[in-house]
Parts: structure tokens; C-alpha cells; sequence
């Protein structure tokens, strides 16, 4: 259990003096009930629309008994609102929560002045704080370090910012841990149906493979790539064997880094790679994926469009990805030849080496994915890949070198015309891209919103595209266009904005915002059909560029929430009431709790 407790934020523009309760700037509700009208005008809705950034952070992510554990925090709340703040522990096994008060814990809710909702919650004000410790040392109660409690499984740590009677949240920043009895290394073949539970971490040694078995990972499992300066720490699902790993929103399944927080890095594993036996349009149906020398266990490919793969669901791969020769790479997450029964939802990649998602053919689909600062393209496919996908976010990095295209799509790189052709069917997009210096750190080419290449068909469908260096859409090749003229590839509900950040002497207009590739092809005419929705608007994101703590909800009255955008298909995957641009209604963030975004810059430790 916690020793000795948390947390208190403070709007004071004096020093504050840690461990003094008595520092904190205080409003009696009577005046937090007049300050909260007033700054809700003219609706207490608009609070929980405000900018407030915060995020958590602890020392690292796995643990054991009777280890210490220091929790930061940074917040910046960019407005003078009353909160009440509470602060929790949830053992995401059984679901009970601790609350944190002033020397005290409660399985009742409390303030962190420990006061109950009967006693009257303490609102205050809250003032910016940076790498500010929560727990630990020197912390805002002067408290020691919490001793991690004999509780296996995934923890949630949670701070709330609730509105001055407490009882509406308006902020949340969580952290997930876990607490096991040891550590498992692993490598090598995986041969036999095996359990990974979330009592135990994972550390991969070495490339491991699953061959004619499953490999199971429960909720709230953590696995963690170990560096290698050969083969990658790669884990591969062969075509004989599937993966089964079901995470929940609470406790996701998390594959890291091993290197300590605020050092971790692009590449310091490989990734997730899975191979099945569906269709792909190479000469003689299988290929052996790309990023590894051509093993027997990396073929791919077959005639089994129906193939499974196995199950992914709430996911995380972070600071994976792996290049060996230009063209030749590891991916966060990797699908080559998996069929139609093959299942993926709420996955994310964060800081990964190559691309986030990426296909070799298949027909396997995807739902409810983000990928943020990883170093080449977002969703990317090729050889005849076929699925489908909905809700997918795709976030880069400011700077020189780190990040490239949110979709780069071709047929087949080998022939434009080899069939089955790539085509998927893809709605409800969020591009937001690096900004003036969106460089491909191989090519030196400038990076677009989406890139469509070499022959590929498909549909792309509501889709915001914002802040790249090149345009919003690009066409670079004959066939392409082609099948854009033919009508095999279909483009509708594009909402750009502020894009060719590399020629920042272009207007902000739909003629702009394509690009006029290959010379004397006329995408403009294309997209200045009103049929096809392409729209130079600003979507009105609500914190697109906070990078630790993104809110890429578009906000009340942007035009991503008009009623021009067409409907999904309703075939059993689509929510057809989907018919808004990019990926939220505006409302719902289904990012909330289960991803992390997390710059290591915004939490290494400040050098004096």
C-alpha cells in the first residue's frame, strides 16, 4: 500500500515550500461556484473544452514488491478555473481504487486535502508546473518514495482534475505499471502453446518466433525488446502460428524499450511482425518479409484469403523498428499475407524507426489506431493488400528527419499492374504532420499527407490532413492518375489545411493543397469536384502541436463536424454513423487512458 501520500498544485506565484499544505491557494466554494460561472460562460461545456495539458510519469514501468516508485508531473492549466483534485491508485485486476489524501489512503472518495464529498470537497487553483515530483522525495507533500504494494498485475496511477463540487471530471492523466515476481527472458522458437501473464515481464533476447503454436499475452502484460547489435529483438508470428493478445483499455498490453526513460529511442528493438498465408501479388504467391534475410520462418503469402493471424487488441509497441539497408526494414507493427480472420483494434506505435502500420497484400483489417513520432510513414501498404481500416490517427514530430508521409500506398513495387491489386477501403482519418521541416531522413524528399503510388487502387475517405511540408495529396506516377481516371481508385471528404509548409508562399486553397505530379495530369480538377468534398479549411483541433498531452478532437464548429461528409458502408465493420471528417466526432477521444504520448525531452531529467 502507499506509506505516506500525495500530491497538491498550487496557483501562487510565490515559491512554493514542499511538504506545506498551507501554501496552496485555497477558494471556499461559494467563490469557486462564482468563478466557475464566470469562466464557463456562457456553459459549463466550454470547461470541458479548455486546453489543460497534463501527464504523469513514473520512474519506469515494471516493478516488484517493496521497490520504490517517484511519480512526476507537468501541467499547464491556460485558464483560472476552481479544481478539485483527486488523485488514485487502481489495481486494474479487481478494479478497486485507492484514494490519496494527506498522510492517508481511503477506499472512499477524497481530495487530496482528504476531505469527503459530505465534508465539502477544497477546490484551488492550479498553477503550471514542470517535471514536478508528485510522490517521492522532495515531493509536493514532502512525502517519501510509495513503496510498491504486493499486488501482481497492471496498476493505474490517475490524477483528476474535476470541476469545484467534484463531481465532473474535466482532465485525467494516467500512468500504467506493472507489479511482478520476476522477469522472463525469452528467445529463440516458440514451439509449444504458451502464456505470457501479467504477473511476470517478458525481456526478448533475441529475433523469437511462434512456430505451430499460439502464443497467448494476457491484459497488462509488459514486454521489453533487449538491445541487440545483430538481429533485431524482433517478435514474429509465422504463418503457422497466431497471436492472442487481448488487452482492454485498463490494462493494455505494453512492448517497450528496456533503456531507462528519458534515454529510450527509434530502433531500440525490432517490433511486432506478423505472417499469414492470404494472397499477395508477387510471382508464385509467397515472399519473405522484408528487414530479415530470406529465412524459411519469414515467408508469407498463399491462396487462404480467410487465414488467420490471430487477435491484437489495445496493443502498445513503443521505440521499435529496425533498418538494415535503405528499403529494407522492421515496422512497429507488421502484417504480410494475413487473411480476412485476422483481428486488430485499438493499437498503438509511438517513437518507432520505420513505419507505424504497414501491409504486404492480405486482406486483414484495422480499427481504432494512433501512431505518433516514428520516423517514416503512418499507414502504409503494398503486393495487393485489401483490407480495411477506420479511425486512425497519425501524429509526427517536429524537426529535420523524423517522420515522412501519413499514408504511402502502392500496388506492388515490383509491377504496377501485378493482381490482386492493393485495394482497401479506408475512412475517418487524422494526418497531423512535422510542419516546416517534414524531410525524409533517407531520400530528402519532401513529405506528404498522403502519397499514392505505383498503380495502387482503393478509397480514402474523410480524412483530415494538416501541417505537412509537401501537399495534403500527391499522385507521382501515370498509373496512379489512371486508375484515379478510371475510377479504381476513389478519393472523397479531404479536409486540408496549412499544408505545403516547404513553399509557405502557397495559399491555403484546395488548388494548393494537391500537387500538380506527374506534369500535366490535373488533380486539381479532380478535386475541385464539390462531389468529391476536398475542403481547404482549418479543422480546428483542439491541441494538435502539445505533443506530451495531444487533444485531436476537432472542436464545436469545425468544419470536420459539418454534415457534407459522406456515410461509411454498411457492411458489418464501418459504424456507419461515422460521418464526420477525421477520426473523432468531436466529443469521445477513444485514445484516452490506454495510449501514451509521451516525449522522452519533456521528462529526461533537466542537466544543471
Amino acid at each position: 500500500m502507499l506509506k505516506r501520500s500525495l500530491l497538491m498544485l498550487t496557483a501562487s506565484a510565490v515559491a512554493l515550500q514542499a511538504g506545506s499544505l498551507d501554501s496552496f491557494t485555497r477558494i471556499d466554494r461559494s467563490a469557486a461556484a462564482q468563478m466557475a460561472a464566470s469562466t464557463a460562460s456562457p456553459s459549463a461545456a466550454a470547461v470541458e473544452h479548455s486546453n489543460v495539458t497534463m501527464y504523469i510519469w513514473a520512474d519506469k514501468y515494471v516493478y516488484q514488491p517493496g521497490e520504490a516508485l517517484t511519480l512526476k508531473m507537468t501541467v499547464q492549466t491556460n485558464d483560472p478555473y476552481p479544481y478539485t483534485i483527486v488523485v488514485f491508485r487502481q489495481n486494474n485486476q479487481t478494479g478497486k481504487k485507492t484514494f490519496i489524501g494527506p498522510g492517508k489512503e481511503s477506499d472512499a472518495p477524497i481530495d487530496i486535502y482528504g476531505r469527503t464529498a459530505d465534508e465539502g470537497y477544497q477546490p484551488v487553483r492550479v498553477a503550471d508546473k514542470t517535471r514536478e515530483v508528485v510522490i517521492g522525495s522532495g515531493g509536493w507533500l514532502n512525502s517519501s518514495a510509495w513503496t510498491i504494494p504486493s499486488e501482481l498485475g497492471m496498476h493505474t496511477l490517475v490524477v483528476q482534475l474535476r470541476d469545484y463540487t467534484g463531481g465532473r471530471v474535466l482532465k485525467a492523466a494516467y500512468f500504467k505499471i506493472g507489479v511482478v515476481d520476476s522477469f522472463v527472458d525469452v528467445g529463440g522458437v516458440i514451439g509449444q502453446d504458451t502464456t505470457w501473464v501479467n504477473t511476470k515481464a517478458y525481456r526478448i533476447q533475441s529475433l523469437t518466433r511462434v512456430e505451430n503454436a499460439v502464443l497467448t499475452i494476457q491484459p497488462g502484460t509488459f514486454v521489453i525488446g533487449m538491445p541487440r547489435t545483430d538481429d533485431p529483438t524482433a517478435l514474429i508470428i509465422t504463418n503457422s502460428a497466431t497471436i492472442n493478445a487481448q488487452g482492454t483499455r485498463s490494462r493494455p498490453i505494453i512492448m517497450t524499450s528496456s533503456q531507462a526513460f528519458g534515454n529510450r529511442g527509434r530502433e531500440d528493438w525490432g517490433g511486432l511482425v506478423m505472417l499469414g498465408k492470404a494472397k499477395i501479388n508477387v510471382t508464385g504467391g509467397t515472399n519473405f518479409i522484408e528487414g530479415l534475410d530470406n529465412r524459411p520462418y519469414l515467408q508469407y503469402g498463399g491462396t487462404d484469403d480467410t487465414h488467420s493471424c490471430g487477435t491484437l487488441a489495445y496493443v502498445r509497441v513503443e521505440y521499435a523498428g529496425s533498418v538494415f539497408t535503405t528499403n529494407n526494414e522492421i515496422n512497429s507493427f507488421t502484417w504480410g499475407g494475413c487473411g480476412s480472420k485476422t483481428v486488430a483494434h485499438h493499437l498503438q506505435a509511438i517513437y518507432g524507426k520505420d513505419d507505424t502500420f504497414e501491409w504486404f497484400g492480405g486482406n486483414s483489417d484495422l480499427k481504432y489506431a494512433v501512431g505518433a513520432f516514428n520516423a517514416d510513414d503512418y499507414l502504409d501498404w503494398q503486393l495487393g493488400w485489401r483490407g480495411r481500416v477506420q479511425y486512425l490517427v497519425g501524429m509526427q514530430h517536429p524537426g529535420t528527419g523524423l517522420g515522412n508521409r501519413g499514408i504511402e500506398a502502392d500496388n506492388s513495387e515490383f509491377g504496377v499492374t501485378d493482381q490482386p491489386y492493393s485495394n482497401p477501403q479506408i475512412w475517418n482519418l487524422t494526418f497531423v504532420g512535422p510542419g516546416v521541416s517534414a524531410q525524409d531522413e533517407n531520400t530528402g524528399d519532401g513529405s506528404p499527407g498522403l502519397y499514392l503510388r505505383r498503380g495502387t487502387r482503393g478509397s480514402i475517405n474523410n480524412a483530415v490532413v494538416t501541417n505537412f511540408g509537401y501537399p495534403a495529396l500527391m499522385l507521382p506516377d501515370a498509373a496512379t492518375m489512371g486508375e484515379l481516371t478510371a475510377g479504381n481508385l476513389v478519393l472523397n471528404g479531404l479536409l486540408m489545411w496549412n499544408n505545403n509548409r516547404l513553399n509557405l508562399a502557397l495559399p491555403n486553397t484546395v488548388e494548393a493543397q494537391v500537387a500538380q505530379k506527374p506534369a500535366g495530369t490535373d488533380i486539381a480538377t479532380y478535386a475541385a469536384d464539390p462531389t468529391r468534398n476536398f475542403v481547404a479549411a482549418d479543422p480546428q483541433l483542439r491541441r494538435p502541436l502539445v505533443y506530451s498531452d495531444p487533444d485531436l478532437r476537432p472542436a464545436l464548429g469545425s468544419p470536420a463536424l459539418q454534415l457534407r461528409w459522406n456515410a461509411p458502408p454498411d457492411d458489418g465493420f464501418f459504424d456507419q454513423w461515422a460521418n464526420f471528417c477525421g477520426a473523432f466526432d468531436g466529443d469521445n477521444d477513444w485514445m484516452e487512458e490506454w495510449t501514451s504520448f509521451i516525449r522522452d525531452q519533456d521528462i529526461a531529467p533537466v542537466v544543471q
